[in-house]
């Protein structure tokens, strides 16, 4: 960069105290000694800067001089807030530049690891040079072949026209992505193109799958001479990219470099052995007569085109001009290499490169490769370029539709891109203009690669995102990345499929693979049935096989089940009318073609006569279900394929938040109804007349209001015969219902909560004593109104009001909004008034202000997102199943849950229960807790400036914060939410048990082979504790909701009818198993941790806490659960295990069945 400098004659003056901004300026080197002016070219306009002035000594330092103060507070100029914003903007970019630089060192090759390659390669050459020459055979004889290596090829049929023998190769290269230098780590795998002598070859080999048999021949005859060899490690049979017309020979090094470098043994012809016109996609090159072993008659008769076969054969025929055509290209692009070396990496962590039809890292250069040669990347362009612009192009370029080549040469003999398309889904013309790249990639994998690259490009530039963590170092396997998944398992069933399909000439042209011939029609069936339902149908790639030269290679059969991913659209996913076009029109007969005995005319709203399916589901766990309807259909009337080989996962975890085991709900339809009640009583509690102060606001602050409580309270009557009845004396004569001690624990009532604001007035006293007699009467009075005017049932209290309305109880409590500062007023020794916090004022105002606001937010956050109250519902139900929600509570579990749909990068916003709980426990077991505060912006009130702002206090106030730090609009810099907990420990606890149970779900969600006991990630271990206190199940009001729900159940006392009416209440809140654990917590809490599943667990463990068993001082104060050890001439006490035991017992009388010491830990 020049400086343009002019000449500005100052006076000396007198030497200063330089701030540090001005000492920077000074001691830059573009800096003048003589205190002139000068013009700084800055991102393409000169921006003038005064320069400070400077006085030199005669020993040669600068010393600064004193500016006047009209020089220092200088407004900055045009130009400079111009630069200062660029500054801003490009900050992200150019850390996001700097990470990807550091992460092509890592994964490019070392030094050490290319000698190893080298020499390695040298090695395999010079075997190869040795291979022996064999008899003259005919083809189908294959005796010389020795009985430990088999031939990597499914030869059907068996009778093929040929003769061959083995010779060695005519020459042996390097070719792919390790001589162009675009070879990355881990998986660093070496082409090596052998090619076959011309003498074993004839022109005619093309036909009849000749040509792939003697390349599979030859493969197995280098096996067979490379076997005994010690330069190798181990020997396996492979496809190239898993087309199985193209087998390689994997070959390692021996000892403990096996894993460092794997090399591939690519068989191939000689140059121009084959004329590359004769694999043109309309020409035949398998007849039909040879495949199916009949004649046909039919003088009309023309053998169908055989596109994928002929690609599969010239690709064969260009691996060396590919990699000089690359070369060129990559000597004139110095970050060719980088940039094909990032693509690698976002390709591989999206699970696009590997198997069948992948996105290849080869096909990323050639994309490269086109994207300089049109001119749409130049060659100055640095790699984050190149990737951004990469990006942009798959984004915004549908090759399905018009697509690409690299051709310049305009061969009159080359295939024409309507010619390509008519063959292929996918269009991509290498140079020769005669082989298409994405011959064998499906439309629905390129739209897969469009929306990741248009997901990226989303997340490139949100300065709120850490987009080099988005983009290249999160892992998106299918389970997590997709709302529902579903796998077909029997493969066999695809061969009736594709005969009852009439798929013959699509079946020779795949060689008899009948999964490929089919994969692409079920995709269109399936596209066609759902429709609108989805934004994005797509499937795993099949997986490349591996075998051992001495095993015959798996048949079709025998390969994973397919897998494919269904991205949902949540406006229409649900719906269980498919509506179809009118009876009368042409396309009423394609409809009911398309569906078959479902199709039905219905009359509509508007009058119209239309065709229409109508599928089950009246509860929203079974609405979200209806693609599954809808596969299953499609698939048994079309395809042959029973419902028994479909294996669809988008609700197996459904089971463990379904609010009563007999039904099919997952509870949204009763939190819907507490919603519901609720408005009608916030209306009521508006239009109360006759209250001293009217109500100024009315506000939830449950997690029913905002559809994330685990199991939502249920309208429910009280039954008298399990209770004794109590009239409560002082207010409307209302009766209370109290156990009975011979009866079963009744039933726990949920307390809603709900804040009612009081306006402000002078009429409100300014003490606190005061404030709390003036709600306590308020209570009184709106109790009276409300039986007075709505004659509902009600409960007042000093603290709050128990309203009972259609079946469920609302906790009404008055607020005034003052009343937390009041809380903070103190009078100092001095008499002067002051403010300090504590925690009564603390937790007032997280119970009014807080929570009130979350519960209003979260809720408007499932207005826009069905799932989310499931997806918190499964998240909290994991909490407590795991002895956690004690530390973790429920406010910051729905939190975390928010952070996924408001910020989802890299994925879209869950869709599904089950999909939204995956990345929950991905959530927090990956997150860097210790480093990074989690931002939740509800509403989006939180700008980039916020962001910043709130990142910087966190590091500046790490050490005083929690550990597990969320912030949002409300909240910035406190986070009220994790303040008392999670501790390090616990959350590291949490962190672990997360890991564990995303690989065990994942697992089994995904593997067939795997036995299906999902549940097991909601049992938590239990070897880790000290003491477990075993709970009367008779006693536990919530036992029906234990994760394994109890055989038999006892009657609580509620009839589950909200039609009944009820004049009494039962003790609401009351559940033995809190009481017990919050007296444990008070009497024990210095010397152990209690955890318990507050949703039905029977079990409390317990966790000694280290530190309490450390020898104390005699103190006769702190004598409590201690016992005297005297050592020597010292007292001392110590944790008196035994006792405390036996307090466990007596405390939990009643409750406690038994209390089981589980280590050693203390000496009884």
């Amino acid at each position: 960069m020049k400086l343009q400098k002019k000449t500005k004659k100052t006076k000396k003056k007198e030497p200063a105290v330089l701030r540090p901004q001005e000492a920077a300026a000074v001691s830059d080197p573009s800096v003048s000694d003589d205190g002139r002016e000068d013009e700084q070219v800055v991102g393409g306009a000169s921006v003038k800067r005064s320069r400070p002035q400077v006085e030199v000594l005669e020993d040669g330092v600068l010393r600064p001089v004193k500016l006047s103060r009209g020089e220092l507070y200088k407004p900055p100029t045009t130009e400079e807030l111009n630069t200062l914003r660029e500054t801003e903007s490009l900050f992200h970019c150019s850390l996001l530049k700097m990470q990807m630089e550091e992460l092509l060192k890592e994964v490019v090759l070392s030094e050490r690891r290319r000698r190893l390659i080298d020499t390695f390669v040298q090695e395999v050459t010079e075997l190869l040079q040795d291979v022996p020459h064999t008899t003259d055979t005919e083809l189908c004889d294959q005796s010389w072949l020795p009985k430990g290596v088999k031939v990597p090829f499914l030869q059907v049929p068996n009778i093929v026209k040929g003769r061959f023998h083995m010779a060695p190769p005519a020459s042996v290269s390097l070719v792919g992505s390790y001589p162009l230098g675009t070879c990355t780590k881990p998986h660093v795998i070496v082409d090596l193109a052998v090619t076959m002598p011309a003498e074993i070859l004839y022109p005619g080999d093309a036909l009849n799958q000749r040509y792939p048999r003697k390349r599979a021949l030859y493969l197995a005859g280098l096996a067979h001479h490379l076997a005994p060899q010690p330069a190798i490690g181990s020997l396996r049979f492979s496809c190239l990219h898993g087309n199985r017309l193209r087998p390689v020979l994997l070959l390692t090094p021996p000892g403990k470099d096996s894993s460092n470098v794997t090399l591939r043994l690519l068989p191939c012809p000689p140059p121009g052995f084959f004329k590359p016109t004769r694999f043109h996609p309309q020409r035949n090159n398998i007849r039909s007569r040879w495949y199916t072993g009949l004649s046909t008659e039919d003088a009309d008769f023309k053998e169908p085109p055989t596109p994928h076969y002929n690609s599969s054969l010239l690709g064969d025929l260009l691996p060396l001009p590919h990699l000089n055509f690359l070369s060129a290209t990559a000597a004139h692009c110095p970050a060719f290499t980088a940039s094909v070396a990032l693509l690698k990496v976002w390709l591989r962590q999206r699970e696009l490169d590997q198997g069948y039809g992948g996105f290849s890292g080869f096909l990323g250069s050639m994309l490269v490769a086109y994207l300089l040669s049109t001119h749409k990347i130049n060659n100055m362009m640095s790699a984050y370029q190149v990737l951004r612009n990469i990006l942009h192009f798959l984004a915004s370029t549908d090759l399905t539709e018009n697509g690409i080549s690299l051709s310049k040469d305009s061969d009159p003999a080359a295939p024409s891109l309507p010619e390509f398309h008519s063959a292929f889904q996918v269009v991509f013309v290498d140079p020769s203009g005669h082989l298409n790249l994405c011959a064998d990639m499906t439309a629905s994998t390129y739209k897969q690669v469009q929306q990741e690259a248009s997901l990226s490009l989303q997340f490139w530039d949100d300065p709120t995102l850490d987009g080099f963590q988005v983009l290249l170092m999160t892992p998106k396997p299918l389970i997590r990345s997709y709302d529902h998944v579903f796998q077909l398992c029997g493969l066999v069933k695809l061969q009736s499929t594709s005969k009852k399909l009439g798929l013959l000439s699509e079946l020779m042209d795949h060689s008899g693979n009948y999964v490929l011939t089919v994969l692409p029609y079920l995709l269109s069936l399936l596209q066609r049935g759902l429709g609108a339902r989805v934004h994005l149908l797509t499937h795993a790639l099949p997986p490349t096989p591996q075998w051992a030269v001495n095993s015959d290679p798996p048949k079709h059969k025998d390969q994973p089940p397919l897998s494919f991913g269904l991205l949902l659209n949540p406006e229409f996913s649900a719906t269980v009318l498919e509506r179809g076009p009118p009876a009368d029109s042409p396309q009423a007969e394609a409809f009911r073609q398309l569906w078959g005995g479902r199709a039905e005319l219905r009359r509509f709203q508007d009058g119209e006569i239309c065709e229409a399916v109508l599928w089950g589901g009246k509860t929203a766990c079974e609405k979200r279900l209806v693609p599954r309807e809808i596969i299953t259909h499609l698939l048994e009337l079309h395809a042959d394929i029973p419902e028994s080989c479909v294996r669809y996962t988008g609700g197996l975890l459904d089971e463990v938040i379904k609010v009563r085991r007999e039904s099919c709900s997952t509870g949204e339809e009763d939190s819907l109804q507490v919603v519901q009640s609720y408005d009608d009583l916030s209306r009521k509690l508006w239009r109360l007349e006759g209250l001293p102060l009217s109500v100024t606001s009315v506000q939830g602050a449950h997690p029913a209001l905002r559809y994330t409580q685990v199991f939502p309270p249920v309208p429910f009557k009280a039954e008298y015969k399990c209770f004794g009845k109590v009239k409560k004396s002082g207010f409307l004569g209302l009766y209370l219902l109290l156990p009975l001690t011979e009866k079963p624990c009744p039933v726990y009532i949920t307390p809603i909560k709900v804040v009612c604001h009081m306006e402000g007035s002078g009429k409100w006293p300014q003490e606190r004593m005061a404030i709390r007699h003036i709600k306590a009467a308020f209570h009184l009075r709106v109790a009276e109104l409300l039986k007075k005017e709505h004659n509902l049932v009600c409960q007042p209290s000093p603290t709050h009001l128990d309203v009972y309305k259609d079946g469920l109880v609302f906790r009404v409590q008055v607020a005034y909004h003052r009343e937390p500062q009041i809380l903070r007023e103190t009078i100092s020794p001095e008499g002067m008034l002051c403010y300090r916090d504590n925690p009564e004022a603390q937790r007032l105002e997280w119970e009014t202000l807080h929570r009130t606001y979350l519960t209003s937010t979260l809720h408007g956050l499932q207005q826009q997102h069905p799932s989310f109250g499931a997806v918190c519902r499964l998240a909290k139900r994991w909490v407590g199943a795991q002895l956690l929600s004690g530390e973790l509570g429920d406010d910051a579990v729905d939190l975390l849950v928010a952070s996924l749909f408001l910020q989802p990068a890299p994925h879209t916003s869950p869709c599904s229960p089950q999909v939204g709980f995956l990345r929950f426990l991905h959530l927090l077991s990956s997150y860097d807790w210790k480093n990074s505060p989690l931002i939740v912006n509800l509403n989006g009130d939180l700008t980039g400036a916020d962001y910043t702002e709130i990142k910087n206090d966190f590091v500046a106030a790490r050490s005083s914060l929690p550990v597990m730090f969320i912030a949002t609009p409300k909240d910035k810099k406190m986070s009220v939410w994790t303040k008392e907990g999670p501790s390090v420990q616990i959350l590291q606890r949490a962190i672990v048990v997360a890991a564990e149970s995303l690989q065990v779900l994942e697992t089994q969600l995904m593997d067939p082979m795997q036995q299906q006991d999902f549940k097991v990630a909601f049992r938590p271990p239990l070897d880790l504790y000290d003491v477990l206190i075993h709970l009367n199940p008779k006693q536990v009001p919530l036992h029906s909701q234990a994760v394994d729900p109890p055989r038999f159940t006892y009657s609580r006392g509620a009839l589950h009818n909200p039609s009944l009416s009820c004049k009494s209440l039962p003790v609401i809140d009351f559940n033995p198993v809190d009481r017990y654990l919050a007296e444990l917590r008070a009497a024990f809490g210095d010397l152990a941790l209690f955890f318990c599943d507050p949703y039905g667990g029977l079990v409390i463990t317990v966790l000694w806490k280290p530190q309490a068993f450390k020898p104390q001082p005699f103190k006769t104060a702190q004598m409590n659960a201690r016992r005297v050890e005297v050592i020597g001439d010292e007292v001392h006490t110590l944790p008196n295990v035994e006792a405390i035991l036996e307090d466990f017992r007596v405390m939990g009388a009643g409750l406690v069945t038994e209390v089981e010491p589980r280590t050693e830990k203390w000496v009884i």
